[in-house]
C-alpha cells in the first residue's frame, strides 16, 4: 500500500487491529428507521464513543459538524430502496471527487454475491479500488445479505469475503457467524463484523462481544 492509503487505514483500524466502526447508513435505502428520524440527535452523544463513523454524505454534510475528528467511511452505493422488491440492484451513486473533497478516510459500498446483482456489484467494487489505489483511499466492501441471498454460514460469508478480497477490497465488512474462523482466516484482509439484530439484554450484548474478540 502507498503511504496515505496506509494512513487512512490507520485512522479507522486502531494500533491493537480493532475498530468499533459506527454504521448508520441505513437509510440510504430504509428512510427513516426508528433511532434515525433524527440522525444529529442521535449521533452527537455516540460519536466520541466510537473510531469510525459509516454514512452516506447527506448525512455527512447535514449532521456531522466539520470540525469532528472521527474517520468517515462514505457509502457511494444505493439507488434502491426498501419499496422495490429487489435490492441488490445498485449502482454506485457518488462521484468519486466527491469523496475526495469531503475529505474522507475510506469508501464502501455492498456486494451482493450469489444474486443476479453479483457480476454489477463486483464490477463497482474494481472501479471503487482503481480509484482508490489512485488517490490513496482505502476501500471497504460489505457482504450484503438479504431475502435473495439466504443463509449468513461461513461457507457463503467466506466466499463473498474472499472474493472481495480478490477484487481488491482493502478490508470486509461481514456478518458473524458459526465458525467465524474460516471466513477470517482466508479473507486476507482485516474483517469488520457487522451488526445484527436489536439485542435487549445486557448479557446478550456481553455473550456477543466475548465471540467477537476471541
Amino acid at each position: 500500500m502507498d503511504w496515505g492509503l496506509k494512513n487512512r487505514l490507520s485512522r479507522i483500524i486502531q494500533p491493537d487491529g480493532h475498530v468499533l466502526m459506527l454504521a448508520v447508513d441505513h437509510g440510504y435505502f430504509l428512510g427513516p428507521i426508528k433511532g434515525l428520524e433524527q440522525p444529529r440527535k442521535t449521533l452527537e452523544p455516540l460519536i466520541p464513543h466510537a473510531d469510525a463513523l459509516m454514512l452516506t454524505r447527506g448525512l455527512l454534510r447535514n449532521c456531522i459538524p466539520p470540525e469532528t475528528k472521527i474517520p468517515i467511511v462514505l457509502r457511494v452505493s444505493g439507488a434502491t430502496s426498501i419499496e422495490r422488491d429487489i435490492l441488490p440492484d445498485e449502482g454506485i451513486t457518488v462521484s468519486l471527487e466527491d469523496a475526495v473533497r469531503l475529505n474522507v478516510s475510506a469508501i464502501t459500498l455492498s456486494i451482493f454475491v450469489g444474486t443476479d446483482y453479483e457480476r454489477q456489484t463486483l464490477e463497482a467494487l474494481s472501479e471503487l479500488v482503481d480509484f482508490g489505489e489512485e488517490y490513496g483511499i482505502p476501500v471497504l466492501a460489505v457482504t450484503a445479505v438479504g431475502r435473495e441471498i439466504g443463509q449468513k454460514d461461513a461457507r457463503y460469508l467466506g466466499l463473498a469475503c474472499r472474493i472481495a478480497a480478490e477484487q481488491g477490497a482493502h478490508f470486509v465488512k461481514t456478518y458473524y457467524c458459526d465458525d467465524f474462523e474460516k471466513v477470517t482466516s482466508s479473507a486476507m484482509v482485516p474483517v469488520v463484523i457487522a451488526g445484527g439484530k436489536k439485542i435487549e439484554s445486557e448479557i446478550d450484548i456481553f455473550e456477543l462481544a466475548w465471540h467477537a474478540i476471541n
